[in-house]
């Protein structure tokens, strides 16, 4: 098991936060607050002072004064300087934690829209590599996941059929005429045999081209004037 202070490095190694991808980021941040034991300050109040304290409530209170401090401390140091700045006076961190829900999951349900509108507008062209095209079009799909979108495979295969480029017609009217459902992995091996095929019909044709053309230079050569 990671030491406490291998846990704590991790927290600095993380992409500190800027304002975006905000629900990725908090993910990572409670990943590491909970195996430092520390995430428990963000949904327990701090125990109550009070006159007849005994020893043991006085301990857990002061370590509770203690993890908090300690865990603000960690997702302080897990944003960028500008945010830093922003945010260091807040007081504990619950306070800070629900600072910052409030402020960017308003964000992020923009950015989820955005991130539908660019996986369904997306179009392929036919002057670029189809699988390229398609692992753009799968990372756009996957960072569904930090949003909590889920869509149906089936649906994102027939999405991504309808996407190929004009030169991919009769293709693609191939593949929606196929009465099995086919799975996003099976698409992507059907796509790249068509593409290598096509790359080396292509190959042939440009093959073909050259030694035509080095007939009629020969013939052309050697023909005799009149």
């Amino acid at each position: 098991m990671a030491s406490i202070k291998e846990l704590s490095a991790n927290i600095v190694k993380l992409d500190r936060f800027d304002g975006g991808d905000f629900l990725r980021w908090q993910k990572r941040v409670h990943f590491l607050l909970v195996a430092l034991h520390l995430v428990y300050v963000l949904d327990t109040p701090k125990p109550m002072e009070s006159d007849d304290e005994t020893v043991e409530q006085i301990r857990k209170r002061q370590k509770w004064e203690t993890d908090d401090h300690t865990c603000r401390g960690h997702i302080l140091n897990a944003m960028k300087d500008s945010l830093f700045d922003l945010y260091h006076d807040v007081p504990s961190a619950k306070e800070l934690w629900e600072k910052l829900e409030a402020r960017y999951h308003k964000e992020d349900a923009t950015s989820k829209k955005f991130l539908i509108s660019k996986f369904i507008n997306f179009k392929m062209v036919d002057e670029r590599s189809v699988m390229e095209q398609f692992r753009e079009v799968e990372r756009i799909r996957n960072n569904f996941s930090q949003h909590n979108l889920v869509m149906d495979e089936t649906i994102v295969v027939s999405s991504i059929i309808d996407k190929l480029p004009p030169s991919w017609k009769e293709f693609k009217r191939t593949l929606k005429h196929k009465k099995e459902d086919i799975s996003l992995d099976e698409l992507a091996n059907h796509l790249r045999v068509e593409e290598d095929c096509r790359m080396q019909e292509n190959e042939k044709e440009q093959n073909a081209q050259e030694i035509s053309k080095v007939h009629v230079m020969e013939a052309t050569k050697f023909k005799k004037p009149f």
